[in-house]
């Protein structure tokens, strides 16, 4: 299975999974700061499924906001807008499924096992089902990691 560097949905057995592009841009750490970077992805039709935000503890006062996905034109022209730009140095998927009990550690154990460091990761629960955001340095990162991915899916 590849990801490549483009948008491709693949279900493997039982987990759905999607590479995503994320947008950022710094945003000022103060009520409003965050509605008015999205207000104008709002204006534009955006559907947002991932917002992420933290402060920057080396310059007070500021935050930097992750959004995804950003499609077509008006989406794009206001993300830029607004100053965020799409990120390049990261290649992040989005997983769902099932949920199981210890999912999340069998998950980043076979990958740590793999010698794949993750930038960052985001997994949620609602029901029966889960969602999660994995961050890694590359697109060959992201194929061995979604080749594993299949391979616990499958019980291996």
């Amino acid at each position: 299975m590849h990801l490549e560097n483009h948008p491709r949905e693949n279900d493997i057995m039982g987990f759905k999974l999607e590479r995503i592009h994320i947008w950022s841009g710094e945003i000022a750490d103060k009520a409003g700061g965050m509605s008015s970077m999205l207000a104008p992805l709002a204006q534009a039709g955006a559907n947002l499924e991932y917002i992420g935000t933290r402060r920057q503890p080396d310059r007070p006062g500021t935050g930097v906001i992750y959004v995804a996905p950003v499609t077509g034109p008006a989406q794009v022209r206001a993300a830029r807008l607004a100053g965020l730009t799409e990120t390049h140095e990261t290649t992040v998927l989005r997983v769902e499924g099932d949920n199981a009990a210890g999912l999340g550690y069998r998950l980043t154990q076979q990958w740590a096992t793999a010698g794949i460091n993750l930038q960052g990761l985001t997994m949620s629960v609602l029901g029966s089902k889960f969602v999660g955001f994995a961050v890694f340095d590359s697109a060959i990162d992201a194929n061995r990691a979604a080749q594993i991915l299949a391979d616990l899916g499958s019980g291996q």
